[in-house]
């Protein structure tokens, strides 16, 4: 294995000062759920463990949630910087208890957890598996069963495609994520009906939101889509900073690398693909669908204004899609979610809804606090 990289050196020397300092005053571990999936063979568990005083339950997101996600609390809106002020506790142990099973891991170097357990006897739909850190006390997280003979399932982007965020100007981005509160953000007009459309027609079916934001705003983010009407979902989000290999992350990377992961998941499930031309989500999705054309329903693309392309991306290409791309699978495009249900239901790719309890549009209750 080749020697990380220094900025990665660096990162993890401070984390260490840092934690030694916060457990020499008594901070203990702390565990964040997200919201994982599975399948009947398999279940994947998010989680992140942190470092908190004693006592103290707001290291990240609301007091008292109701949920694992967070989504179900009472409306609480700080500002985006305060959610990045944490500190991840590293090489914790970890329990996960899925029924009557048992997994074992440590969280990352980034507080992060990922774990997979099999033969887990979980049914379809919404369930609930505990999550346990060294120190602390069961924490329930939320994770979707996709059912056998599901077929169809929705991949979408965040940035720009639900949520109007003006990415990636630096200066703007800074702004709508460290300072604007999470209310003042808006939902782009028609994705949330769109979307509760398509899944009616497809009862089981997943929706997974791929974005290139951090894991620090899953909260804030699970709730946005909650009160905006949008199914909930895994995030399959990344961690901001240097890593092994280099000062920052690759955004496309972590698409790429997500995409990937869900065909091998789900190798039965064709996906639609939703993003917006913006930045690298045409590329993207075209390259998946070129290398895996069985594993893509179509492809549908947000036309952003003349004024959100100047503000997202200056730099701007002319054709985004390849000609290749409307070939191999059917490729759409529209300004928002209204337009694109109408075009996506005159290409016959949206199907009678079915009245179906099977998947409900928010998990159930926890059986602990986050």
């Amino acid at each position: 294995m080749s020697r990380p990289h220094a900025a990665a050196i660096v990162e993890d020397a401070v984390h260490e000062q840092i934690e030694r300092v916060l457990r020499s005053r008594g901070w203990g571990n702390r565990v964040i759920t997200h919201v994982g999936y599975g399948s009947s063979s398999f279940v994947r568990v998010y989680a992140r463990i942190l470092l908190g005083r004693k006592g103290r339950e707001d290291v990240e997101g609301p007091e008292a949630r109701q949920d694992a996600t967070g989504a179900l609390s009472p409306a609480h809106y700080d500002r985006g910087w305060r959610a990045f002020i944490t500190s991840p506790a590293t090489g914790v142990p970890v329990k996960v208890t899925v029924g009557d099973r048992e997994v074992y891991g440590r969280s990352d170097r980034g507080g992060h957890v990922d774990i997979v357990a099999r033969d887990h006897g979980l049914a379809p739909g919404w369930q609930q598996v505990v999550v346990e850190a060294q120190g602390t006390d069961p924490v329930a997280a939320d994770v979707f069963i996709v059912a056998d003979g599901v077929t169809h399932g929705i991949v979408s982007d965040i940035d720009d495609t639900v949520i109007t965020t003006m990415l990636p100007r630096p200066m703007i981005a800074a702004f709508n994520t460290f300072v604007r509160r999470a209310k003042a953000r808006h939902a782009v007009a028609g994705m949330a009906p769109m979307y509760r459309r398509i899944l009616s027609a497809h009862p089981g079916a997943p929706i997974v939101y791929v974005s290139t934001g951090a894991w620090n705003t899953s909260a804030t983010l699970n709730r946005f889509l909650v009160e905006n009407g949008f199914p909930l979902g895994p995030l399959m989000l990344t961690d901001w900073g240097p890593t092994n290999t280099g000062w920052f992350r690759s955004g496309q990377a972590h698409k790429r690398t997500c995409l990937d992961r869900l065909a091998r998941d789900f190798p039965e499930i064709t996906w639609l693909l939703v993003g917006d031309d913006g930045q690298h989500d045409p590329q993207i999705y075209a390259d998946f669908a070129e290398a895996r054309p069985d594993r893509v329903d179509a492809i549908c693309i947000r036309h952003l204004s003349p004024t959100e392309q100047v503000l997202s991306n200056p730099m701007k290409i002319d054709s985004p899609i390849r000609p290749w791309a409307a070939r191999s699978v059917p490729t759409f495009s529209a300004a928002d979610g209204h337009a694109m249900l109408r075009v996506l239901e005159g290409a016959g790719k949206v199907g009678e809804p079915v009245a179906t309890d099977e998947q409900p549009s928010r998990p159930g209750r926890s059986v602990g606090s986050g």
